[in-house]
């Protein structure tokens, strides 16, 4: 399943349990340049005789929210995503970023592993899957950041506007902190001149709050894209109900502006 970003979008540590990260500026002059370079004109590559369709983007963001909550200490955020899917509905997907949470964690980039089954019936298109989200190089001390989600998304077109619903479930949580749950659901919506408006609320529990270092919480977005020249740029507003308080004093947590621009190839 094709995970869905608000920088591109992941939960973040708090500070008092957190993480050190790639704030290099050379990093993301690289990814500009690369960005800018001439692309193939088609957004899929097909490989007729495998039955695959094989998908990738990149993606510079100025943070990289996950859930309305900042994993990069609200700083930008580079991105890159990589989907094959056969005809049959089957799919893998990778999803790599930048992370940046609050010391003494020494984790600096996430790479996600996905897999699962897409289909139609009735008009709705569904997508089951499930996600690894690990951290590469991070020690765990003391728990470990990794962890898995399963997940059942569904969206359905009626005119203009795009409905959706995703539910996400995890036996074990990042930071070891017990089962935990993410509804969210959301309207894409088809706007004069080619512009999208979409919305997005959903609501984050987790069984060990202590442990996870934040309160079960509600997050909401509003945003506005366009495609030009084969290049996305997209601008929205995030936030959620979670203070500054019960974000350890730290400002991750707080409503921003977040603007993205990307490409697939």
């Amino acid at each position: 399943m094709t995970r869905r970003r608000e920088s591109a979008c992941r939960m973040a540590i708090v500070p008092s349990q957190g993480m050190i990260c790639m704030k290099n500026s050379a990093l993301v002059v690289a990814a500009a340049g690369l960005l800018a370079c001439t692309l193939p004109a088609q957004a899929q590559q097909k490989v007729e005789s495998l039955g695959l369709t094989i998908t990738t983007q990149l993606t510079l963001a100025t943070d990289y929210l996950f859930r309305g909550v900042s994993q990069t200490q609200t700083g930008p955020a580079i991105q890159g995503t990589l989907d094959i899917e056969h005809d049959i509905g089957l799919y893998v997907a990778g999803f790599a970023s930048n992370v940046d949470f609050a010391s003494p964690s020494d984790a600096n980039i996430e790479l996600d592993g996905l897999f699962g089954y897409r289909r139609e019936l009735f008009g709705i298109k569904f997508d089951l899957g499930a996600i690894y989200y690990a951290y590469p190089g991070a020690s765990d001390r003391p728990y470990t950041l990794n962890y898995w989600e399963f997940a059942l998304k569904a969206s359905y077109e009626i005119g203009p506007a795009t409905l959706m619903a995703s539910g996400y479930y995890s036996p074990d949580f990042q930071l070891e902190s017990g089962t935990a749950f993410y509804f969210e659901g959301g309207v894409d919506l088809k706007l004069p001149f080619d512009f999208v408006l979409s919305g997005r609320a959903g609501h984050q529990s987790i069984d060990n709050n202590t442990r996870f270092g934040l309160p079960d919480f509600w997050n909401w977005s509003i945003a506005v894209s366009r495609e030009f020249y084969g290049f996305t740029l997209a601008v929205g507003y995030y936030d959620t109900d979670i203070s500054k308080r019960e974000c350890a004093g730290s400002n991750i947590c707080s409503a921003r502006a977040l603007a993205s621009i990307s490409r697939k190839f």
